[in-house]
């Protein structure tokens, strides 16, 4: 009766936990975050003059792709966790409407590490994401740079 009883409550546990919406956090990131903040950069420099489809443009940025990793970096001697290494790898190409490539792909990659400890799990988080705010941010500032040095190819 007891095993019965017990897997009842789990069971009830669980459907509670699941109607209400809980998941096991894990780490998402998408392309567009970076490509809206690429779009507000360029639009701030007011060099460049964004258009809304490819057809009209003489450039064209392609953002192949955005991965963010988070490896362990260092143990302690008591085999937990002591430094984490964050990186960013954005893959991207500047091309014409003819396929020509302005910009041939590029590979800008940002790297950040930090300390961590159990006894200050959530300060240490949020670090985390300000760290992954600030590499987003840069790896911005470097695509633009390059874009700006980016020329039309001969005829």
């Amino acid at each position: 009766m007891r095993g019965a009883a017990g897997r009842v409550a789990t069971l009830a546990f669980s459907m509670l936990l699941f109607a209400c919406g809980f998941h096991l956090r894990g780490e998402a990131h998408y392309v567009f975050a970076i490509t809206t903040e690429l779009k507000r950069s360029l639009e701030g420099i007011g060099s460049a003059k964004l258009v809304s489809a490819a057809a009209g443009a003489d450039a064209i940025l392609e953002v192949n792709s955005v991965e963010d990793t988070k490896q362990i970096l260092s143990l302690s001697g008591g085999g937990k966790v002591a430094e984490y290494l964050l990186t960013k790898r954005v893959m991207f190409r500047v091309h014409d409407n003819d396929g020509q490539d302005w910009l041939p792909t590029a590979e800008v990659l940002v790297r950040r590490s930090y300390t961590y400890s159990d006894t200050e799990a959530l300060a240490k988080e949020a670090q985390e994401q300000r760290l992954w705010r600030e590499m987003q941010t840069d790896s911005v500032q470097q695509i633009v740079r390059r874009l700006q040095a980016a020329k039309k190819p001969a005829a």
